[in-house]
């Protein structure tokens, strides 16, 4: 921007500006919301005096922090599956040749393709058949057909760009192909590692079909299913007020989490984009 002329820099920092009003004013006016009361919800202002009354009714009303363990747990385990399972699956899709090889990873591209509806009633049976119906371990199933094909593909591509020099120095020296993939990859792997399990937990954090379908309690609900159910005194009487409260609780820790992984994110995300 140093050589660009002024009225093309204001130009272009009133862009910037645009942007970052449309993309943030949406949550902060979630957080003003969460501050008022069911009365005053809906007056025009920009601005409102801390109230953590919402917050409170939260928590009173519902097992809220029950069902804000069950979406860590649930996201924890997926991300942990996803990544053992991709380390894995990526090295022998990457670095092991073997007939159809090319086609098994366009197959596990495919899958990821399907809308959720279209396996929502294969998946419940097989929860059903499995005795994982209303259980953290049925939505830790369901949400690996969301996240596992993503995370195969993501670390097949870094797996492909790794030293070829790497692994056979490995072999030299006696190790197994875990020992090459746990010992000698699994360190050079950290930026995709960070990015695709990000990624995977923010999928399993949202998830809301699945979590809504193969639950029943309110005790084994996650947060976005438990936010949807939050009803008033009456059918057509909702609390908007709790309902932002509980909004701002659940997004704080992705905002959290992007924020201090930003920088791994940015170079999982271009790592192997230059070569050379």
């Amino acid at each position: 921007m140093r050589y660009w002329p002024l009225p093309a820099r204001i130009g272009f920092l009133a862009l910037i500006a645009a942007i970052a009003v449309f993309a943030l004013f949406p949550f902060y006016y979630a957080i003003i919301s969460s501050f008022r009361s069911s009365t005053a919800l809906f007056d025009v202002s920009l601005w409102a005096a801390p109230d953590l009354s919402n917050y409170v009714a939260v928590f009173r009303e519902q097992p809220f922090a029950r069902n804000i363990l069950n979406s860590v747990v649930v996201a924890t385990s997926v991300v942990a599956i996803s990544l053992v399972l991709g380390v894995t699956a990526s090295f022998a899709l990457a670095r092991v040749h073997f007939r159809g090889r090319g086609l098994l990873l366009l197959t596990i591209l495919s899958v990821s393709m399907f809308p959720q509806v279209a396996v929502l009633s294969g998946m419940f049976e097989l929860v059903r058949f499995l005795g994982l119906y209303n259980s953290l371990g049925g939505l830790i199933l369901a949400n690996l057909i969301l996240t596992l094909p993503f995370t195969v593909w993501v670390l097949t591509t870094f797996m492909r760009e790794l030293p070829k020099e790497l692994e056979e120095a490995a072999y030299a020296d006696g190790a197994s192909p875990l020992d090459v993939v746990f010992r000698v990859f699994l360190p050079l792997l950290w930026p995709a590692l960070v990015t695709t399990g990000l990624l995977a937990f923010i999928a399993a954090w949202n998830e809301f079909l699945f979590a809504l379908t193969f639950t029943l309690s309110n005790e084994m609900r996650t947060v976005p299913v438990a936010i949807a159910l939050l009803t008033g005194g009456s059918q057509y009487e909702l609390p908007w007020g709790n309902i932002m409260a509980a909004s701002v609780i659940v997004t704080v820790p992705l905002v959290v989490l992007v924020l201090v992984f930003q920088r791994r994110i940015v170079s999982g995300l271009t790592a192997g984009a230059v070569k050379g």
